[in-house]
């Protein structure tokens, strides 16, 4: 199967292509670089240097969320875009899931994690299964210091990969030592897991997966709330 794998929920930007499935290129960089300007073309770059047409391409799998609002929504809105022009399936995989996989071959619980501001991190828990990942607590927004405690009474070693580990290095105190690269997502790990999960036929309806409200939607929604308020307190 060919498959077209794109990433761009965090700095870290990703595409990567499958040809009968076995990787025939891959991009990775993590500059904090406008992804919306920077994606198209990597993808044709890739592509050509993989010898694909687009027309080969059987599906397109992308990095889901969660992560940057914005990251997540370039990323969807790109790879439904050429799923619909193409008339082939998009797959949507968890950008913590894609991650986690950097971790397959460690003995023990896998955290993978991004910075969410405020304390809080998008993370979840995995395990590694001959080589696969598996889903042990569904992804969640947290108060990783919290989240960070409660893995500290685990009978098990936890592994935490982030792009954003440095910010968080003081609290996760001993580390496991790891590749600095395993804390990057690849966009082949995303391209491979697609391969095992349904494709969305309803390529209109494909969401993102965002864990929580944009900053911008949240403040709206909160001055409507408080906006109802008032408006409710002239009418007693």
């Amino acid at each position: 199967m060919n498959v077209l794998a794109i990433d761009t929920s965090t700095y870290v930007m990703g595409v990567a292509v499958l040809r009968d499935g076995q990787v025939a290129g891959e991009m990775v960089t993590h500059v904090k670089k406008n992804h919306s300007i920077r994606l198209m073309p990597a993808i044709r770059m890739v592509m050509e240097e993989a010898d694909m047409k687009p027309e080969e391409l059987d599906r397109i799998a992308v990095a889901q969320g969660p992560g940057s609002y914005t990251g997540v929504r370039i990323g969807v809105t790109t790879a439904k875009t050429m799923a619909w022009a193409l008339g082939i399936p998009v797959v949507g995989v968890s950008s913590l899931e894609a991650l986690a996989a950097n971790g397959r071959y460690f003995d023990g619980l896998i955290s993978p994690f991004f910075d969410a501001r405020r304390g809080q991190v998008f993370t979840g828990l995995y395990r590694s299964r001959g080589g696969e990942v598996e889903r042990v607590e569904d992804d969640r927004l947290v108060l990783h210091e919290e989240w960070v405690s409660r893995l500290r009474d685990q009978e098990e070693a936890v592994l935490f990969l982030s792009p954003d580990y440095g910010k968080h290095e003081a609290l996760l105190g001993e580390k496991v030592a790891v590749n600095p690269a395993d804390h990057l997502p690849r966009p082949s790990a995303i391209a491979f897991q697609a391969l095992e999960k349904e494709a969305d036929e309803a390529v209109h309806v494909f969401a993102p997966n965002y864990l929580r409200l944009a900053e911008a939607e949240s403040k709206w929604l909160e001055a409507q709330k408080q906006k109802e308020k008032r408006l409710g307190g002239r009418d007693e």
